[in-house]
């Protein structure tokens, strides 16, 4: 049985756990990682890939889209959906689709029931 690396940033994690990791499905850390915006770091004997912690975070906090327009766009959709807004509204509004909208707002605000 494998021992667990002495450093948690060199754990190796399946897609599912980046998707958790990052906020996004595992479809789009499928697609990142054909489009080779993200890179795997090892691949099992069945060829599923494995990515680096330490890689996955830096990663996360050094994503494009997260510059300052991103942040602002994030906060006014909070502030808008805060007002009574529906998830629907706000997603018309800044152009996304309704579920990328909804995974936007929890990362971001608690959703009303």
């Amino acid at each position: 049985m494998p021992s667990e690396p002495s450093n948690p940033d060199d754990a190796l994690l399946t897609p599912r756990e980046v998707a958790a990791l990052v906020g996004v499905t595992v479809t789009t850390v499928s697609r990142w990682a054909r489009a080779e915006i993200l890179k795997a770091s090892a691949l099992t004997p069945g060829g599923q890939r494995r990515y680096r912690r330490a890689d996955v975070l830096t990663f996360r906090d050094n994503r494009p889209n997260m510059g300052p327009e991103h942040q602002q766009l994030e906060r006014d959709a909070v502030r808008l959906y805060e007002q009574g807004w529906s998830i629907r509204q706000v997603a018309t509004r800044f152009g996304y689709n309704y579920g990328s909208m909804r995974r936007l707002l929890l990362r971001n605000t608690s959703l009303r029931k």
